[in-house]
Order: C-alpha cells, then sequence, then structure tokens
C-alpha cells in the first residue's frame, strides 16, 4: 500500500465501532513480534521507549535520532504506523513532512498545555504538511490537560481537554488524546464533550480495560511506555534466576 493508503486504512480503524487497540513499540524487533500476532492491525511507537532505547530522557531525544527510528519500524511492516513525534520539535510542520518521508501515516503531537492558538497552529501545521505531501495524516493530538495539570479540580482539566480538544478538531485532528488514570464519568464527559470515537486513551495500572473505554466511545488505547517496561522486567528476572544458577525457561520463543 501507499503511504496514502495506509493513513486511510488507519483512520477507518479510529472511526470503527470497535476501539483500536495498539501496543506500543520501540524498535524494529519489537515492532516485528507485534506485526506478527493476527490481532495487530496498526503500529504505534512510543516516544518515551524510543528515548530511553538511545540513552535519552523522555522528550529531550533529537529530531534526527527518533525520526530514524520510527523510519526503520515503518519499513519493518505493512501495517500503517503511528509515530510519537513529542511536541513536533519546534516545527512540527517540517516534522511531520520528515516521517511521512520515513513511512509514517499519523502520529501523537503533544500540546504540553502550551497556549490554545498556539497549539491549535501546531495542528494546522501538521495537516497542512499532509495535505502537502498527499497523505491524510492521522494525527492523534495529545492535551496534557490531565498530566500537567498540576493539581486543579477534576472539573477545570475535563473543561479544558474539551476545549483544546474541539479546537483540535476543527483544525483537522483525526482524534484527541487526553493521557491519564481515566475513571468511567471522567471518559463519559470527555467522549460526550469531544465526541464518540473521537477520543483516545492510555492503559496504565488503575484505569479501566478496553472494552470498558470502547463501551464508553473510546476511539484508541494505547500504553505508552509501560511495554517496554514490561519487556525489561521480564528481562531484569531472567537475568536474576540465570546469576541464581537459573535456565533459559522452555517455550521461549525466537521473534527474529
Amino acid at each position: 500500500m501507499t503511504n496514502a493508503d495506509k493513513a486511510q486504512t488507519l483512520a477507518a480503524l479510529y472511526s470503527a465501532p470497535e476501539i483500536l487497540r495498539v501496543v506500543n513499540v520501540w524498535d524494529v524487533v519489537s515492532a516485528q513480534a507485534i506485526t506478527a500476532l493476527d490481532q495487530t492491525a496498526a503500529l504505534a511507537t512510543a516516544g518515551h521507549s524510543i528515548a530511553a532505547t538511545y540513552g535519552y530522557p523522555d522528550g529531550q531525544i533529537p529530531r534526527e535520532l527518533m525520526i530514524d527510528m520510527v523510519g526503520r519500524i515503518a519499513a519493518s511492516t505493512e501495517l500503517p504506523v503511528s509515530a510519537d513525534l513529542d511536541d513536533g520539535y519546534d516545527d512540527a510542520g517540517e516534522t511531520t513532512r520528515l516521517a511521512i518521508g520515513a513511512g509514517v501515516v499519523g502520529a501523537n503531537v503533544e500540546d504540553r498545555l502550551k497556549p490554545l492558538a498556539e497549539s491549535v497552529a501546531v495542528v494546522e501545521a501538521i495537516v497542512k504538511a499532509g495535505e502537502a505531501e498527499g497523505v491524510p495524516f492521522v494525527l492523534n493530538a495529545r492535551t496534557d490537560a490531565f498530566v500537567r495539570g498540576g493539581g486543579r479540580p477534576v472539573d477545570e482539566s475535563i473543561a479544558d481537554a474539551i476545549e483544546r480538544g474541539r479546537a483540535f478538531l476543527d483544525a483537522g485532528a483525526t482524534s484527541v488524546f487526553v493521557p491519564g488514570i481515566l475513571d468511567a464519568d471522567v471518559t463519559r464527559r470527555l467522549v460526550e464533550g469531544i465526541g464518540q470515537r473521537k477520543v483516545s486513551v492510555i492503559g496504565l495500572p488503575g484505569a479501566l480495560t478496553a472494552a470498558e473505554y470502547e463501551a464508553l466511545g473510546v476511539a484508541r488505547i494505547s500504553y505508552g511506555p509501560t511495554t517496554q517496561r514490561v519487556a525489561l522486567t521480564a528481562l531484569q528476572d531472567v537475568a536474576t534466576s540465570l546469576y541464581a544458577d537459573g535456565v533459559i525457561p522452555e517455550g521461549t520463543r525466537a521473534l527474529n
């Protein structure tokens, strides 16, 4: 498929009645492991995990390294790939152009609670870059209304997320990513305010299940850096066993 075809496929997954479940990957081998599963319809990268792979704190990896890795991931699969592009690296339009050139057809880009007009301009730049490249780029515009809310009342964060989410959709975003541990009531209010199949969430310990979010009208659930943490936990656990004169567990699969 062309990039435009993949983007259309990804957009259809967002609007489908079933919630889009994406298990975040961070390098080629993790992408191949997830692509090999029959349930996988699309891939999403985790920016925090890619930054950690290169030894950078979250949000501080240079753009060229991020684009290189998401491009390698996109080249490893025929599935549509949505990339975590942090805040757009101060030039969201050019970052989007580079990502499309690398084979990426969608992205998360975060507002970091910058002024609304500035955040809307970023969304507009991303959408225009996709149009210029002939790709209906699938932007999962992220608002940090909860994770950067600074302990303000939840009603204020909900209102802020809805205002920003509506503005992002009006500017051409496909959906609105609202990270945080969202209970059923908060999620219901966000969906009512932003739209059915327009809200994207993250699955964290203490959050609802994918099926519960689906029933509330959520479009997508992803898992951010937690998938890499699970993998690294398993690595430490097996290393501890091997140091104690253990053996590699039977049933260990060769995934590359």
